[in-house]
């Protein structure tokens, strides 16, 4: 099991560091492979509030961590042409779950040849990413879509304001033979809930981390700050650095016995 985990949104190259340098350290004592997970843009917030350092910084904050902790990269892409520039520092593109329908940006991202996370939306049901497989599959390359391609849940709009887990969605995702990843802090969240800002509940956090990891993932999708109170985004359901190790001890216990049985 590989973990995707950083700040939501790149806020300052100190805070960027300093996460990136904590995670490093406790997925090595643990023995998990990381992705560092930090976006330069939340280009698709509720309001128009603070949205990131821009991606010209962003990438150089980003090119920073892979060359002083040797970190495969992972962030956000929210327009076809941002696929390439992105492409020549992180490893893995993320195609945010609003956009996961967008054909052009799916095609442009699978051209570069990075790996090619994709966030289900919130209205799609699991085999609705059948029609992801078959786009990026489209893109031609030596490499099967299969090792290419990663699938994630973030959980399903029900009605207002709430998110729920169908965790049958990991089981059924699977079927398409890529990874399954599960997105366990976006998944707490409550959309538009505080007078038009997201909010969202972290101290659920665990517990669906634990009950994804036994139905059975492929990785783990979790936004971690020093200070999340005062997060320029996701205050509410990013987790506190300080607690990530306690979160992956417990999910690596489980995912240890699914392997046993």
């Amino acid at each position: 099991m590989f973990l995707i985990a950083g700040p939501c949104a790149i806020e300052s190259r100190e805070m960027v560091m300093e996460t990136a340098g904590v995670l490093k350290a406790v997925c090595e004592k643990l023995g998990i492979r990381l992705y560092f997970k930090s976006s330069f843009d939340k280009a698709n917030r509720t309001s128009c509030s603070a949205r990131g350092i821009g991606m010209e910084r962003g990438l150089e904050i980003l090119s920073e961590v892979k060359q002083t902790y040797g970190l495969p990269i992972l962030t956000d892409v929210h327009e076809s042409w941002q696929c390439a520039p992105v492409a020549e520092v992180a490893d893995v593109l993320q195609i945010p779950a609003f956009l996961s329908r967008q054909t052009d940006l799916l095609l442009a991202a699978a051209r570069t040849g990075r790996v090619v996370n994709v966030k289900k939306g919130q209205f799609m049901a699991p085999w609705d990413m059948r029609g992801v497989v078959e786009k990026i599959g489209s893109v031609p390359s030596e490499k099967p879509v299969q090792e290419r391609l990663w699938l994630t849940e973030r959980g399903s709009s029900f009605g207002y304001g709430n998110i729920v887990v169908d965790m049958t969605s990991l089981v059924r995702m699977r079927e398409y033979g890529c990874p399954v990843v599960f997105d366990a802090t976006h998944a707490v969240q409550q959309p538009s809930s505080q007078a038009g800002v997201t909010g969202g509940n972290r101290a659920m956090v665990p517990y669906l981390v634990r009950a994804a990891v036994a139905v059975g993932i492929d990785g783990l999708f979790l936004e971690v700050h020093p200070d999340p109170d005062n997060a320029i985004s996701d205050a509410a359901n990013q987790l506190r650095l300080s607690d990530i190790e306690q979160v992956l001890s417990s999910a690596l216990a489980i995912d240890n016995l699914n392997k046993t049985l």
